[in-house]
């Protein structure tokens, strides 16, 4: 069971609900045509295109560096360099404009209330296990990285 205890399920899970709401709940708002549909199509694209590049970006510094992916897995260093110079946590921050887009493209309104709470159980689930096993680890180092780093922007 602990393969679904990953950030992906959990996007893929969120990314569900806002399809089912959508598909059997949809307000009738129809963004789809005109102006506003293709602003939105258009946003909706940047916003997934710019989540898989922030994730990629990431994945390839995580793999330049030698150290895990796995979000319970120890790491061997601490990856300041690359797109972690911007921020601490840039695959999640790519999940979650992934998930924003998903939600514009779907045209699932009602689902924008699902991103706060898939932001809420990443930093539950995810961030704060995350950080305080970097901070045991890497100590003096973790602390000036969270200094000089914001841990989403």
């Amino acid at each position: 069971m602990k393969w679904i205890d990953v950030p992906p399920v959990w996007l893929l899970g969120f990314a569900v609900l806002a399809w089912c709401q959508a598909r059997f709940l949809p307000l009738g708002l129809e963004f789809s045509g005109g102006a506003i549909g293709a602003l939105l199509g258009f946003l909706s694209g940047v916003l997934i295109g710019g989540g898989i590049v922030l994730i990629l970006l990431a994945v390839t510094e995580l793999r330049r560096q030698k150290t895990t992916l796995h979000p319970h897995g120890q790491p061997s260093q601490l990856v300041k360099s690359g797109i972690f110079k911007r921020s601490r946590n840039p695959i999640y921050l790519g999940d979650c404009l992934l998930l924003l887009g998903l939600i514009l493209r779907f045209d699932a309104v009602l689902s924008l209330t699902l991103l706060p709470i898939f932001v809420w159980v990443l930093e539950r689930r995810f961030i704060l296990p995350e950080e305080n096993r970097l901070r045991r680890q890497f100590r003096s180092d973790w602390a000036r990285y969270e200094q000089k780093t914001r841990r989403w922007l």
